[in-house]
């Protein structure tokens, strides 16, 4: 009888199991979570629009290291398949110009990098290249022979001695190292290596390589080729004063067969991304008048292929281009620029009307929610590839047409996961500034099963940069923080691009603190919408968002704990000894550090330190030259002589893309967490 009963309710428990768990809410995003993340980069369709080839980039889980390898498909979206049989990374995958073959780059522990050719039929690969040091910005000769690329060219260093000869079998210490150029280091890479960037051209089947540009001047952007294949269009500084007018680019036409190099065009400020009209005898290019401020909106303009008749097409976008292509027909261009957080595809013709293609290009940020890497090719038939994303996924492949209203996927590379995911909701927050009254605008990202009855911390995340912007875009941190049980509010505050000229400019002279009240309305706007509770709020932020952090603290005491990533705290040792530290005078603050020292003091969060009451952790990798660990180290220290609650935590082997392996992102996230937790 008992055993009877027993089975009964065996039985009864298992036909309800399966309908409580369909009535279950799929979990939230989980941290391991990130491992399994793919992302579309870098979408290249072949000139008659039948095949598509691009960048499948993830994480590996044994090597915590990011992945990218080339995968094609039809047009349609079937025959989806890797490219190549090859183990290692692979990037920048270009069509020739007949589409029978696509040349791409690749790197390996034995060979480093190389420029490998794939073709398509009979599907085979091979490497055409043995270079000194890796190749990049790889284009196409028109007839399809050659490829042209740049390359790092070694130099020696100085030497201002000879160390005596060493007794053989000695061990002595290494010679030091001299340095005396205004750019020596390189945030993500370190030391930069003494030698220029030139531009070569190799034979498509192979053979040595042939230098085109010479002289003490880097040429590290894509070249464009002329239609009759004889000259190359390339962007450079070659002015006697490139080391401190970094900016002031020029265009030139250089000769394939000897080298002699012709200027195009000649004034102040940057000139590049020049792409030659089908017919040849216009070429479009991006730049501006440099007026020496903060932020200025990028243009597009025309000249003869001979640098005459230079005009700007007025677009009346007011926002930044950061790509153009020629139209299929040669009567107009493509050009890509964000607006309000999103990037967005558009046509221009000779005239100036803009008319949007499609939005939502890029999603390739797998971090915070920066709507980078927009990526597009355009078929010779007017088929349109692009890299296309949401709040909910990564980059996805898509096409569409001019016209067509919208844009058709091809893949789901995420289903299988975020499918069985619940996500925070991302919604848009538009509210008024307290200090001017100009128009603000962000986003607010809800727990997974958001209870409006509820009340909510919320978590602050502020974005970097600060010319910078986030937008509507998939974050894996983002989405952490609100599986955690956060309200999770990002702001683009005044200096944000994306919007107009003016507006990112706001921050001239005033970083850090201009963008302060902007933040705080945001905070009040939502506590007195009663989405979130006064007595539970937290701030962070990374680079620009960690100083904003830091200065926010030192004004106020509302905020329960704060985290600092990666800040700049004090002005006049950034800009004296960070990587770019040569960038930031007249730009960003009036005259150098020695000349106004009290303009630098003045914003930076260190000068309110004696103010902080606020628990604040400050997070830095130990690689990181763009804010290097002594930024994190004053206000720590600062921080632990007034007896402040503080934390100082440096992520081993971490440049100041502090996620950039994926357990990095990981440890970044439980790191603010695990603060915020302590005074929850």
């Amino acid at each position: 009888m008992v055993r009877h009963i027993l089975s009964t309710l065996l039985i009864a428990l298992l036909s309800v199991a399966p309908l409580a768990a369909q009535d279950a809410s799929p979990p939230p995003f989980q941290r391991m979570d990130v491992f399994d993340l793919e992302w579309v980069d870098d979408p290249q369709i072949a000139p008659d629009g039948e095949h598509i080839v691009y960048v499948r980039r993830g994480m590996d889980v044994m090597t915590d290291r990011r992945t990218a390898a080339l995968w094609m498909m039809d047009a349609d979206g079937t025959n989806h398949v890797k490219l190549t049989a090859r183990d290692a990374n692979e990037s920048s995958p270009r069509w020739s110009p007949d589409g029978s073959r696509i040349a791409f780059t690749s790197s390996d522990e034995a060979d480093g990098r190389e420029i490998y050719i794939h073709w398509v039929e009979p599907n085979k690969t091979a490497k055409i290249t043995q270079l000194e040091n890796g190749p990049g910005d790889l284009a196409w000769s028109p007839d399809g022979t050659h490829l042209a690329f740049t390359m790092h060219v070694d130099a020696s260093a100085p030497q201002f001695v000879t160390p005596p000869p060493k007794p053989e079998g000695a061990d002595w210490a290494d010679p030091p190292r001299v340095e005396d150029r205004l750019n020596h280091e390189q945030d993500g890479s370190g030391i930069r290596p003494y030698g220029f960037d030139h531009v070569f051209v190799v034979r498509a089947d192979g053979g040595p390589a042939r230098q085109i540009t010479s002289g003490d001047y880097d040429h590290s952007s894509t070249p464009a080729w002329t239609p009759d294949g004889t000259q190359l269009i390339l962007s450079a500084n070659r002015h006697a004063n490139r080391e401190r007018e970094r900016r002031n680019t020029e265009l030139y036409a250089v000769s394939v067969d000897d080298g002699a190099i012709t200027p195009l065009t000649d004034r102040f400020g940057p000139d590049y991304a020049p792409r030659v009209s089908p017919d040849g005898q216009t070429i479009a290019y991006l730049g501006y008048d440099d007026a020496i401020q903060t932020y200025q909106v990028t243009r597009l303009y025309t000249m003869n292929a001979d640098g005459s008749g230079v005009q700007e097409i007025e677009t009346g976008l007011d926002r930044s281009i950061n790509d153009i292509v020629w139209d299929e027909d040669g009567q107009g261009l493509y050009l890509q620029y964000n607006d309000e957080g999103v990037a967005k595809l558009a046509h221009v013709d000779r005239s100036g009307t803009v008319t949007d293609v499609a939005d939502y290009l890029g999603g390739t940020s797998i971090g915070r929610p920066y709507p980078g890497g927009a990526g597009f090719s355009v078929a010779d038939g007017g088929t349109i590839v692009l890299n296309h994303a949401s709040a909910a996924r990564p980059a996805d492949l898509a096409t569409t047409r001019r016209g067509a209203g919208e844009v058709t996927p091809l893949t789901a590379l995420n289903d299988d996961l975020l499918g069985r995911r619940t996500l925070g909701q991302v919604e848009a927050i538009r509210y008024t500034s307290t200090k001017d009254g100009r128009d603000l605008h962000g986003w607010v990202v809800t727990p997974p099963n958001y209870d409006p009855d509820r009340a909510y911390p919320l978590l602050v995340e502020i974005h970097g940069g600060p010319i910078s912007h986030y937008g509507p875009y998939f974050s894996p941190e983002i989405q952490l923080y609100a599986a955690d049980g956060y309200v999770v509010f990002y702001p683009n505050a005044r200096g944000s691009t994306s919007y107009s000229e003016e507006f990112g400019n706001l921050l001239y002279n005033a970083f850090s603190g201009g963008e302060y009240q902007d933040v705080i309305d945001g905070v009040d706007r939502l506590v007195a919408d009663g989405v979130v509770v006064e007595d539970s709020l937290y701030i962070t932020g990374g680079s620009a968002g960690g100083t904003t952090t830091a200065w926010v603290v030192g004004q106020t005491n509302r905020f329960r704990a704060a985290v600092a990533q990666k800040p700049v705290i004090n002005w006049i040792s950034k800009t004296l000894a960070a990587d770019n530290w040569y960038g930031y005078a007249n730009y960003r603050y009036p005259g150098w550090a020695w000349e106004n020292p009290m303009e630098y003091w003045n914003v930076s969060p260190i000068s309110l330190a004696g103010n902080v009451e606020t628990p604040t952790m400050v997070i830095v990798g130990d690689r990181d030259l763009r804010t290097p660990t002594w930024e994190a180290k004053q206000f720590y220290h600062a921080l632990k002589q007034r007896g402040v609650e503080t934390a100082y935590v440096e992520v081993p082997g971490a440049y100041h893309f502090i996620s950039n392996r994926p357990s990095q992102l990981i440890t970044k996230v439980d790191h603010v967490l695990a603060w915020f937790e302590r005074y929850r």
